[in-house]
């Protein structure tokens, strides 16, 4: 229509401005709210090859069949600031399983419309308070009476990002709330447009979404897979802010945040029966949805009665298949379930400079029982092809009492090859100008652990675990020795011995280790939230301090190690808003009171078998230090800083970066004997396929290799 003579001159950026100014107020004004949710789901397999098998989120899809529909019903609970709590109680759907878009399907349907992020902070919201910077805006129409018009303003990105979208707005005048809000964009393997309709003017849901349309196009290697979802959401309570209630909940305990922990089914109340779901559904299914329906039972009950003998052979080999490339979880009757990922899977390989590639395998098995106590067991085999080494471990967990975070850990497997406390005489006398690690045989030993431990927090953000660690390692290289020994026995049948005893003191092959181990973790103000019996520590304000004790003890189980080990760990991240993060780490250990061959294992400054990808320990890794440095010395004293945030320098090169997700600065700083200090500076990108860093190292104040990162991470974040 027309533009009304009295607002010709209004700009887009001028409403855009009232909208963005009013959007932290209208953010918060909903403190809490109950909504019966349900959603619908079309899904159309436009094309598909043998390659979408490997795809570990896809649903299981039926031989000769393109369309599926899927619907839920769930109770929805929103507490602010942003905690959604989904409860699924009744399923129906034509797939063995409701598609959730790479299993983030609910957060396309927790949008706060106001807030400066959109899908749990992956994008920029055209109503964030610095989008002018990032988009520009257009008066596509004006709607309504002069004292109540509503103007549909249309935005797009300045520049190409995946953290940034195009689409449109609908506010209304005067209040300068939303009214629709339609946004396109892409985030991990999805194309999405998303189209959010709120309540009306006036009404207690005006500042909620009741009605969501998004459409999604998954595209991978040639396969082509549509969905189409429809969510309606019936409110029944909402609570808006009330100051003196925020007062009082502040008093009680600041820090509960109770109800945050996303439930997708509730096992317990589920109900999949299609008869019980009609009685649910709130939008009447079309002739073609219920022709969908009607061809699923029809095949069912055929199926059932021409069923062809099995034949057991072939059923085998297809089921080793499944495995060799899908991921998988078997559910076990009151034992539990098993997760799996494929075996064969080219998205689990990494590459690092310093360890070149390494291959990664897990599994999960957990088993809940009353009381939401839990048993977790968690296998991992990985191989690194550099070093020929083959890695394995196996972490067991018991959640005893769930509500005092208190639990058994028991973990038992292989670590990387390190050698004893011999060589740092050696190591310590050579000067810095002439040291050179490929000058030095080193003897190394295989590594074989047990760690038993248990944890407790006494109160909240104090933790104490108390653990008993023993170790058995064995010299990788056992020719010196062996050659040794045999030449001494021959000499001593020629009566001619010229290598005394004691020399087999010095060339034994096998150490063991037992240690009782003390570590308390303090963290002041640590928000968490209950989740039934279960406390989940979420995120503070404060840095995380922990002290890490040790004391090896000689002749327990054959034990000849005697020493002391101490360890001082601070982390700390601090946000600084939209999708911006800073993080800190600084670090001192110290062996003491030694005796005896002992190994240097430093439980906080040890280098990663398997390197992982974006996730790592918040930027505290050297991903350029040859793994000789890290059993070198004593003492260490380390600090790492990393700045993170959607648009540093690639912002203006959109043609070939708008793919980056994100962007990280690193530097690294380490103080070892030989080594004052070790500096590490990088950049890295994350991307939804891969990781990428490149790192340059300087010894001493000089220059001395650069060198990357690479992880596969589509599928994995």
């Amino acid at each position: 229509m027309p533009f009304p003579k009295n607002v010709k001159s209004v700009s887009a950026d001028s409403i855009m401005k009232k909208v963005i100014f009013f959007a932290p107020f209208y953010e918060t004004i909903t403190d809490d709210y109950k909504a019966e949710l349900y959603i619908k789901g079309k899904v159309n397999v436009r094309k598909k090859n043998h390659i979408l098998r490997f795809v570990p989120t896809m649903f299981r899809i039926r031989k000769g069949v393109r369309e599926y529909l899927m619907e839920t019903y769930s109770d929805l609970h929103f507490t602010a600031p942003d905690i959604y709590d989904q409860k699924v109680k009744a399923s129906a759907g034509t797939s063995s399983e409701f598609w959730e878009l790479d299993g983030r399907l609910p957060e396309y349907f927790h949008v706060n419309v106001y807030s400066p992020t959109l899908l749990s902070d992956k994008l920029l919201s055209p109503l964030a308070p610095n989008a002018l910077k990032y988009y520009s805006y257009h008066i596509d129409s004006v709607m309504g009476e002069m004292h109540n018009l509503r103007y549909k303003i249309s935005f797009k990105p300045k520049s190409k990002s995946f953290q940034l979208v195009s689409g449109y707005v609908v506010v209304s005048e005067d209040v300068w709330s939303v009214r629709e809000m339609h946004f396109v964009g892409r985030s991990e393997m999805l194309r999405f447009n998303n189209m959010i309709r709120m309540g009306d003017v006036g009404e207690t849901n005006e500042f909620l979404p009741v009605h969501y349309d998004v459409d999604a196009t998954f595209r991978f290697l040639g396969n082509v897979v549509d969905a189409e979802y429809v969510a309606v959401l019936d409110y029944q309570s909402i609570t808006q802010k009330d100051i003196p209630k925020q007062e009082r909940k502040k008093q009680k305990n600041k820090y509960d945040l109770s109800e945050s922990y996303t439930l997708r089914t509730d096992t317990n109340a589920n109900r999949t029966d299609s008869a019980y779901f009609e009685s649910l559904r709130p939008i009447p299914l079309s002739s073609q949805e219920r022709e969908l329906y009607q061809d699923f039972f029809l095949h069912k009950d055929t199926l059932g009665r021409y069923k062809k003998p099995k034949n057991k052979n072939l059923e085998f080999w297809g089921q080793i298949g499944d495995a060799l490339i899908s991921r998988y979880t078997v559910n076990l009757s009151k034992v539990g379930s098993v997760r799996c990922s494929p075996l064969i899977n080219p998205f689990l390989l990494s590459y690092s400079g310093n360890n070149g590639f390494s291959y990664r395998q897990e599994f999960k098995y957990n088993r809940f029982f009353t009381g939401d106590r839990l048993l977790r067991i968690l296998p991992r085999l990985g191989y690194n092809f550099k070093h020929k080494e083959f890695y394995w471990s196996v972490r067991s967990d018991l959640d005893y009492w769930p509500r005092k975070r208190a639990a058994f850990h028991v973990n038992i497997g292989n670590g990387h090859r390190i050698y004893s406390s011999r060589m740092l005489n050696e190591l310590k006398s050579m000067p810095d100008s002439v040291f050179d690690f490929d000058r030095v045989y080193l003897d190394y030993f295989n590594d074989l652990y047990l760690d038993v431990r248990h944890s407790w927090e006494i109160v909240n953000g104090l933790s104490l675990d108390l653990g008993i660690l023993l170790h058995k390692r064995t010299e990788a290289n056992r020719m010196m020795y062996v050659t040794t020994k045999s030449s001494r026995n021959a000499e001593e049948e020629n009566g001619s011995a010229t290598i005394p005893p004691a020399w087999e003191e010095k060339l034994r092959h096998s150490y063991n280790s037992f240690a009782p181990r003390v570590r308390l973790t303090w963290t002041p103000g640590q928000y968490y939230y209950m989740n039934g019996d279960r406390k989940v520590n979420l995120h503070s304000k404060y840095p995380s301090l922990s002290v890490d004790w040790e004391r090896g003890i000689g002749g327990v189980f054959k034990s000849s190690s005697t020493y002391e080990r101490i360890e001082v760990d601070i982390q700390h991240t601090i946000p600084l808003g939209l999708m911006r993060d800073f993080y800190l780490r600084f670090g001192w250990g110290a062996f003491t009171n030694q005796r005896d061959v002992y190994f240097v294992d430093f439980a906080n400054f040890t280098r990663s078998n398997l390197p992982v990808g974006w996730n790592d320990e918040i930027g505290g890794v050297f991903q350029l230090l040859d793994g000789r440095w890290y059993n070198s010395s004593r003492k260490y004293l380390r600090a790492h800083l990393t700045y993170e945030a959607p648009f540093l320098l690639l912002r203006h090169l959109s043609k070939y970066t708008q793919h980056v997700l994100n962007e990280r600065l690193y530097m690294n700083a380490l103080i070892v004997p030989h080594l004052n200090p070790y500096v590490e500076v990088g950049y890295g990108i994350g991307t939804n396929i891969f990781d990428f860093g490149v790192f340059a190292g300087f010894a001493n104040w000089k220059f001395q290799e650069i060198g990357c990162k690479f992880t596969f991470e589509l599928f994995n974040r």
